[in-house]
């Protein structure tokens, strides 16, 4: 393991692995224990230029290519990332604090959607459309848009790098990478490393590992890339989306939730405490989609909240290369410091900590908060962390109303004991995926997934990325002559 944060520390431009040219370095620290992983001087908007020209100058023949031909490379990935899972689970848990579990979760996740990646290698279709002119035939061929900038995030970087890299380069696109600077190596560098070894060629893919205080807007600004792909933060979307406009790129962005989970009357009491925990611990809560809050109608709400506290005191919290390990680090000590905030604030408005984890460093313990007033700020943003909010509700509109307030509107779920009044509860949510009788986190390779709201803009896997990662061109053919007014 130690191999890839000596090998893998360096910028991917135009198939070589090099320095960067910055005045300095970006150091990759385990969140857990503060060991230094790796050193890497950044990029500079020279080596984010050069990526970017190199991807389009190979971008051209890529697209040329017979699409079998590109599937084949996305098999090879499969396989090398099937040889490789032991050596990835270690880097994930060394460089994010990832619990085997997560590892697990996020491997799995990444060699679904390049299963998926390899079959949309072979989907684009163009059709002929009717025309109301005599004689005319309208030819729409569905193209690549060329080369497409991919900013991904801490949390899940293999995956999410992944998931947008591999589905834009089998539809015979370039793509440059910038992965988050917390997570250089499994975000961006080991990627490009996997795709190497299963013959992707040079200049297909280029990592750029730099950060905005060296580069500013340079990597969204420059002119190459027609499409930015950004997973994070909806402060940090909302300025890509602006930069985007502003440079007639389109963006897809997958961003920010306050998920609910949602426990109504006749639901299964202890069925819905699994799924609540789960979805609001999974990877210490450093999820999307995670459950923030937890609505339990009065009427099971005593049984519900002894219940989800005693399961979330079995957690156990440490060191994430334990595999009894539930609750690893969070990323750095500045989540770490700001789920510290959190937790006191709410208990500064007149919440009741029925948990209250201790912190150390970067390990946080979970918490379980009830009573925080109605109109708190804290109810409608995201908690990145693992932190609970629980809120007791009377029936089933004042549920839908509590779900809905809040700027975000990504997953969520309810349970109930009739599946179609969980359906028709899911319609009333202002959300892009809902989940009836499950957890709030979910991700599969052929349903759209993205939000409504702050929680983004366009929608990822399946289809939907022939519309993120392609264009449509109108080819009109006239047999035989047109007529002209003059």
């Amino acid at each position: 393991m130690s191999s890839y944060f000596t090998d893998l520390a360096q910028q991917y431009i135009d198939g070589e692995w090099r320095s960067g040219t910055g005045s300095w370095d970006i150091i990759d620290f385990n969140p857990y224990d503060g060991e230094k992983l790796a050193s890497i001087t950044i990029a500079t908007v020279d080596e984010v230029d050069e990526a970017y020209q190199a991807a389009a100058r190979a971008q051209k023949q890529w697209a040329a290519t017979n699409p079998y031909a590109r599937r084949a490379v996305f098999e090879k990935t499969l396989r090398v990332i099937e040889e490789r899972e032991q050596e990835i689970t270690e880097v994930i848990i060394a460089e994010l604090g990832g619990t085997h579990l997560k590892a697990g979760f996020e491997l799995h996740l990444a060699k679904e959607f390049l299963r998926e990646a390899i079959h949309l290698a072979l989907r684009p279709e163009g059709k002929i459309i009717p025309s109301p002119v005599d004689g005319k035939e309208n030819r729409v061929y569905r193209a690549p848009v060329g080369v497409v900038g991919v900013i991904s995030p801490f949390n899940f970087p293999f995956l999410l790098s992944l998931k947008s890299v591999a589905p834009a380069l089998a539809l015979g696109n370039a793509v440059v990478l910038k992965p988050h600077q917390n997570t250089p190596i499994c975000g961006g560098s080991l990627v490009a490393k996997i795709l190497e070894d299963a013959g992707l060629p040079p200049g297909l893919l280029n990592v750029v590992i730099t950060d905005i205080a060296e580069i500013g807007d340079a990597f969204i600004e420059h002119p190459i890339p027609k499409v930015i792909s950004f997973t994070g933060s909806d402060k940090v979307g909302r300025h890509v989306a602006t930069v985007c406009a502003a440079n007639f790129k389109r963006s897809v962005l997958e961003l920010g939730g306050n998920s609910a989970l949602v426990v109504l009357d006749d639901a299964d009491i202890d069925y819905a405490v699994d799924a609540a925990v789960f979805s609001r611990y999974v990877h210490q809560g450093q999820v999307c989609m995670a459950a923030n809050r937890v609505l339990v109608d009065r009427s099971v709400a005593d049984e519900f909240t002894e219940k989800f506290v005693a399961k979330v005191r079995t957690l156990k919290a440490g060191d994430p290369s334990d595999p009894q390990t539930v609750i690893g680090p969070v990323i750095n000590s500045s989540q770490a410091d700001a789920l510290s905030a959190t937790v006191e604030q709410a208990i500064a408005e007149g919440a009741t900590a029925l948990v209250h984890g201790t912190i150390t460093d970067n390990l946080v313990e979970p918490s379980v908060l009830t009573g925080l007033p109605a109109d708190s700020a804290l109810l409608r943003q995201e908690v990145f962390g693992p932190v609970a909010f629980l809120v007791p509700f009377d029936g089933e509109a004042e549920a839908v109303r509590l779900v809905n307030d809040t700027p975000y509107g990504l997953s969520g779920a309810v349970h109930t004991g009739n599946i179609e009044r969980g359906v028709n509860f899911a319609k009333q949510i202002d959300t892009g995926m809902f989940h009836v009788n499950d957890g709030t986190v979910h991700d599969e390779p052929i349903v759209p997934f993205g939000g409504e709201k702050n929680s983004g803009l366009g929608r990822l896997n399946g289809e939907t990325m022939l519309d993120s990662f392609t264009t449509l061109k109108w080819i009109s053919v006239q047999h035989g002559r047109s007529r002209f007014p003059f």
